[in-house]
């Protein structure tokens, strides 16, 4: 039963292999590109494990950022967790030693895995989370380290790369668009983020941006989407 849950979640996870080594890889040219060895690009990515923070780090890093600078963005960029971290509350609260873990490594592609439906036959649920979540971590940590490599091949030629987390997102986003039944979150977060960056500018958008999604995010809970018939 070990062995089928292992299987089944590594499967699960091939998708997110290809882009997690592709992006991991962008991170670390970025990195070298900062003058910074892979070993930085395995310790970030091991105890950050952040995509487009990372990414964000290596600009922070290069400026030399101070400590409350840092902290505030961090929070702005990984804000939208709390959104699902907390749809996750009941699947992770059994989960036992690794819950720990669970919680610190449920990234916007883990949680598309772990929320996938029903499992399998003999696949255990729990055992399944945590397989699905380590195995992403380790892609991400690979194709970090290697980028690193890479970008000592290309040299300075780096240009555009920092574009592919905006990718990655734009795919979820079409993904969870093609396969959710009510588009109204979706509809909300473009929205409000237009909204933002129209009153507030492209420097100043993203806080009130996100506080003004999670207001019409909670507001719309009072008003459940119609079944068909209704």
């Amino acid at each position: 039963m070990r062995d089928k849950t292992i299987g089944h979640a590594f499967r699960a996870s091939l998708p997110v292999m290809a882009g997690y080594l592709v992006l991991g890889m962008g991170f670390g040219v970025l990195l070298h590109d900062q003058r910074y060895g892979w070993w930085w690009a395995a310790v970030m990515s091991l105890l950050i494990y952040a995509g487009s923070l990372q990414y964000l780090a290596v600009d922070l890093m290069a400026a030399g950022a101070g400590i409350i600078t840092t902290a505030l963005m961090s929070l702005v960029v990984n804000f939208r967790h709390l959104f699902y971290g907390i749809t996750m509350l009941e699947r992770y609260k059994k989960a036992g030693r690794v819950r720990p873990y669970l919680i610190f490594a449920l990234t916007d592609e883990t949680f598309s895995l772990v929320c996938q439906g029903d499992l399998p036959d003999g696949v255990r649920e729990k055992a399944y989370y945590f397989w699905v979540s380590l195995f992403n971590h380790c892609y991400w940590i690979v194709g970090s380290v290697l980028g690193t490599f890479v970008g000592n091949i290309l040299g300075e030629h780096t240009q555009g790369i920092d574009f592919s987390m905006t990718a990655l997102f734009v795919i979820i986003f079409i993904q969870q668009w093609e396969t959710a039944k009510d588009h109204r979150p979706a509809l909300i977060g473009l929205g409000v983020s237009l909204a933002s960056l129209l009153i507030f500018g492209p420097d100043s958008f993203l806080i009130p941006g996100m506080v003004g999604i999670t207001l019409a995010l909670l507001a719309m809970r009072k008003f459940p989407a119609r079944k068909e018939g209704e």
